[in-house]
């Protein structure tokens, strides 16, 4: 029984260790996406209070937990690419890009649903400071009903 527990212990430890070193180069990412999750979770709950909507706790842990693995998805594909595309660069130039346009979505969605909780109609994209565009947020005229 000792020497089954040991066994498992190295295995476990071994299989840990080399997919820590995988993800080692990108583990700043995963803290930010983390941060930006609860972010989301925070103001989409107080934008759907603003728009009158009840809150449901199950619903809004399975779409927080559905963005988590995601997240999970995009930091081992970057790490992927990191290991296949980029061996010789000490900094995953190209994983963080692509982590960076991923989780731009997500500021955008931050930003929008701040907003919508505060009662303002601005659209936010992040994406115009790679446009050369200084204004990346927007108002939104409401349309008039006739």
């Amino acid at each position: 029984m000792e020497q089954e527990r040991n066994v498992i212990g190295a295995a476990t430890s071994v299989l840990l260790s080399g997919m820590l070193d995988f993800l080692a180069p990108l583990k700043w990412f995963a803290l930010l996406g983390l941060v930006l999750i609860v972010a989301d979770l925070r103001f989409g709950v107080r934008a759907a209070k603003a728009r009158g909507e009840k809150i449901r706790l199950s619903r809004a842990g399975r779409r927080t937990i559905n963005k988590m693995v995601d997240y999970i998805c995009w930091i081992f594909l970057a790490a992927a690419v990191n290991k296949a595309i980029v061996p010789h660069f000490d900094m995953p130039l190209l994983p963080a890009i692509v982590l960076l346009v991923v989780y731009g979505f997500e500021i955008n969605s931050c930003y929008s649903n701040y907003f919508e909780a505060r009662g303002k109609k601005f659209k936010v994209d992040i994406f115009k400071i790679f446009k050369r565009k200084i204004d990346i947020i927007e108002i939104e005229k409401e349309e008039t009903k006739l």
